[in-house]
């Protein structure tokens, strides 16, 4: 699901619910950073055009967007050298320090220049070949993972010039800003912030170590820290552990499935070139793009930068009968929102509402699985208004299902009002260009937005019983 960037969808809930529920949340608050989350509860998830079987699932499934502000903008050649924020400069301009860190910079660029065009053409001697031998265990697991992901752009540059390890001699630390495509050569780079470590040999600098990256809000991404098990299919790769690989055909197929649904979608633009989707266990999903997901959280998906987001499903939380309701519902948080995520909570039931309008897959509205959910949140005080929805991190089950519901069910009155074309024009005036619901409302529809709020918060009533 799609949480704007890691923070503003992820809340789990302990409780578990009856055998025949599930759905999935969005789970973490939107915030100006880039991050909007969405969580589905662990019961079915997003839209399609079948029915949604209930699925056994003990928790609700959270999906979560996360949607990553990157600041800086990337060049579409394959290569770029390294170069630090100002090594442009001439040196005569810095102190005898700052030029002579500066030249250190240029030195790691090149040996990181090396190592990009070895792992672009295959060659994983090569790419070792800057790194001392304490770093290669590390760096050949990520040349492994990145080569199964069909890494097709690699490009590295400094972030700063280098700065001195403290109480190492001769060591230096270097950040050094990633962008990277897979599978798509053409595609707008992603971007990775990661930490480096080096020791002074002369003109070729040795690489020591390198860091997970800590990319604020995405956190370290699966290829940084594990053995990735891969499957690429026309609109999808899919990617788990090893030990996990078993289930990469029938993810496939499901991915396959749901990005015909997703793309459908898309807001702002074409869809995304290639939908990546990682299949998490109970280990990753701890520590892929930093953990810390709310307990109700089955999926999320995570903005990454150059208008991709990558989409993480929990393998614990998934009842084989749940994974296609979560995977369309991600998916098309990943077509829908824009890459700087959305920074008002309030349209949280906006961007979770169409993600489960799309995971309904077309069903009637009473065969939707959170209906029960809904009515118990009508029923037990809730105050009728759509932007108050967005669930706590902390909050119970049913409470993330029957705020995923309602949300649901206005953009389902919407949609069949006034059709999907203007629904998600409405979306693009609201989430993607920042505009008010009321002035979306009357550019859109041509009405007042508290008119139709009623009629929504009517209709959801109404079905509630």
């Amino acid at each position: 699901m799609t949480d704007g960037d890691q923070q503003p969808g992820e809340a789990a809930a302990d409780r578990e619910l009856p055998a025949d529920s599930a759905r999935a949340g969005d789970g973490e608050h939107p915030t100006d950073g880039g991050v909007a989350e969405a969580q589905w509860l662990a019961s079915a998830q997003s839209p399609a055009v079948r029915t949604r079987a209930r699925r056994r699932w003990p928790l609700w499934a959270a999906l979560t967007v996360v949607v990553v502000l990157l600041t800086c903008a990337l060049p579409s050649v394959l290569l770029v050298g390294l170069v630090g924020g100002a090594a442009g400069r001439t040196a005569t301009a810095d102190d005898p320090a700052t030029a002579t860190a500066r030249r250190r910079g240029v030195r790691m660029s090149a040996q990181l220049d090396r190592q990009a065009a070895a792992l672009l053409s295959g060659d994983r001697n090569g790419f070792l070949a800057i790194a001392e031998p304490e770093a290669r265990a590390d760096l050949t697991r990520r040349y492994a993972a990145l080569r199964a992901l069909r890494v097709t752009v690699w490009r590295p540059a400094a972030d700063g010039v280098p700065g001195a390890v403290a109480g190492r001699p001769g060591e230096w630390q270097l950040a050094v800003r990633v962008g990277y495509c897979f599978v798509v050569p053409d595609c707008t780079p992603a971007s990775v912030v990661i930490g480096t470590r080096w020791r002074d040999a002369g003109e070729q600098p040795r690489l020591l170590a390198v860091e997970e990256s800590r990319t604020a809000p995405a956190g370290a991404r699966p290829w940084e820290v594990s053995d990735l098990a891969v499957a690429v299919g026309t609109r999808t790769l899919v990617a788990t552990t090893p030990a996990l690989r078993a289930r990469l055909p029938g993810l496939l197929a499901q991915a396959e499935a749901a990005a015909k649904i997703a793309d459908l979608y898309a807001v702002g633009g074409p869809p995304p070139d290639r939908y990546l989707v990682f299949y998490a266990g109970r280990a990753e999903w701890r520590r892929w793009y930093g953990g810390g997901r709310p307990r109700w959280t089955a999926g999320y998906a995570v903005g990454v930068g150059g208008g991709h987001h990558d989409v993480v499903l929990n393998a614990e939380s998934l009842s084989p009968t749940g994974v296609d309701d979560l995977l369309r519902h991600e998916l098309t948080h990943a077509a829908s929102l824009p890459d700087r995520g959305y920074s008002d909570r309030a349209t949280w039931w906006l961007v979770e509402g169409l993600a489960e309008y799309a995971g309904a897959d077309g069903q009637p509205v009473g065969r939707y699985d959170g209906l029960a959910e809904v009515r118990k949140l009508v029923r037990g005080g809730w105050n009728g208004r759509l932007d108050g929805l967005a669930p706590a991190d902390d909050a119970a089950d049913d409470r993330v299902g029957g705020s995923y519901g309602v949300g649901y069910l206005a953009v389902r009155h919407l949609v069949d009002r006034y059709g999907e074309q203007r629904v998600l024009d409405f979306f693009k005036a609201v989430v993607h260009d920042r505009r008010s619901v009321d002035e979306a409302a009357e550019q859109v529809f041509g009405e007042q937005w508290s008119t139709l709020h009623d009629d929504c918060v009517g209709y959801v009533r109404a079905v509630a019983g």
